[in-house]
């Protein structure tokens, strides 16, 4: 059977390819093993929040389960919308908000209605793999432009404008980030846009971990620069959300409709029942639940990051949002006699059952000096897994 050439293109997702090895070892080890920790997926170990999951009940039982509009409910809409203006001190009419079957649908619904064959998007190296598939799915190129410690592994003006060429459409940019959990200035942020404008570009900014940022001097949403910023957000990270598959974009006016075609043909339209329990996640209550995570997610990076360096697995750049470490792990391969992070990752699951995330999946060759921890664990497990880790690096 003859395959697409975009779907050739397409690499494997080597976060999960590496999540499959960690199961099946961890399987393997069951019988009298110490059992596999797992810091490699960047999913909350937080579920739903008890209104939350009262009012997806409430909605199976009371039959609201049919097809909702393909920009999502007006009143979810309206909710993200006070959202932004609570917690932001931002004016998002829910008339620029659509609903999607997770950031990932959002992701490929504005690359649909914004990437032609052949346009080049530049993103960050390092960056989330599956943002540069979304380009290729839509059959554009994504362009990965290093970026170092110095620069907290984001994108600056200067770069964008030196990598400015004739195929060049936009910019794609996360803050903050996945795998580094670092967020970009947004005085540079707004350098960056002007530079996009003044080649009638596009600037994409995925947001879905701006409510887990714990420093104000980057805890600002895109859209507070301007109305012709895309921006992506999800109900996964800060919301814990996961499985629910619900996101959400805020667009320019103008290309809401354009989204709307493309998601009323491609989804019909997100989970509604994922959508009227998502409505409970703004009540007074849930939101203090929000914050008291963030709060015990602030609290695990600070205590694991420090002990990462101690042992030599060096966190460059410490994380102002998110749940992840971004660890050179140079030192720790000369030590285990490993080549690089793949082999690395693959070393720490069987030696000392902590399963984490190798640089591979995040750009060029020089992420293969990386590893990627989650810190998305509860502390007790965390501790172990340091506890662990000393044991074989020291």
């Amino acid at each position: 059977m003859r395959i697409a050439a975009r779907a050739q293109k397409i690499e494997p997702f080597y976060v999960m390819e590496v999540a499959k090895a960690a199961s099946a070892l961890a399987r393997e080890a069951a019988q009298g093993a110490a059992p596999m920790i797992f810091l490699n997926i960047g999913e909350p170990d937080f579920t739903a929040p008890p209104l939350v999951q009262e009012a997806a009940e409430r909605a199976v039982r009371t039959g609201r389960s049919q097809y909702t509009d393909a920009t999502g409910l007006p009143a979810l809409r309206e909710r993200i919308s006070a959202w932004y203006a609570q917690r932001f001190g931002l004016s998002v009419p829910a008339s620029r908000i659509v609903v999607t079957a997770g950031a990932s649908a959002a992701l490929q619904l504005a690359c649909l209605a914004l990437v032609e064959a052949g346009d080049e998007i530049l993103m960050p190296d390092p960056s989330y793999p599956c943002n540069r598939h979304f380009v290729s799915a839509a059959e554009g190129t994504a362009r990965l432009i290093p970026c170092g410690p110095a620069e907290r592994f984001q994108l600056s003006a200067e770069k964008v404008h030196a990598a400015w060429g004739p195929k060049t459409r936009g910019v794609l940019l996360a803050s903050p980030s996945n795998p580094t959990g670092t967020s970009i200035d947004p005085a540079e942020l707004r350098r960056i846009h002007e530079v996009v404008r003044a080649h009638d570009g596009i600037t994409l900014v995925d947001e879905i971990y701006l409510g887990l940022s714990y420093d104000e001097r980057y805890g600002h949403s895109a859209l507070g620069i301007s109305e012709d910023i895309i921006s992506i957000n999800s109900f996964s990270k800060y919301f814990s959300m996961t499985g629910w598959r619900l996101g959400w974009l805020v667009l320019p006016e103008e290309l809401v409709p354009v989204v709307e075609r493309l998601a009323q043909n491609l989804y019909i339209c997100p989970s509604t029942i994922a959508q009227h329990a998502a409505l409970a996640c703004f009540e007074a209550d849930s939101l203090v639940e929000y914050e008291r995570r963030r709060a015990e997610f602030r609290a695990r990076r600070d205590f694991f990051i420090p002990a990462l360096n101690e042992m030599g697995l060096t966190v460059p750049v410490m994380p102002d949002g998110a749940f992840y470490a971004w660890a050179d792990c140079t030192q720790a391969c000369k030590k285990l006699g490993v080549k690089d992070s793949w082999e690395l990752s693959f070393a720490l699951m069987r030696q000392a059952h902590v399963a984490v995330t190798p640089g591979r999946d995040f750009g060029s060759a020089e992420t293969q000096h990386y590893i990627r921890f989650s810190t998305a664990s509860a502390l007790p497990q965390l501790q172990t897994a340091v506890e662990r880790l000393q044991k074989l690096l020291r």
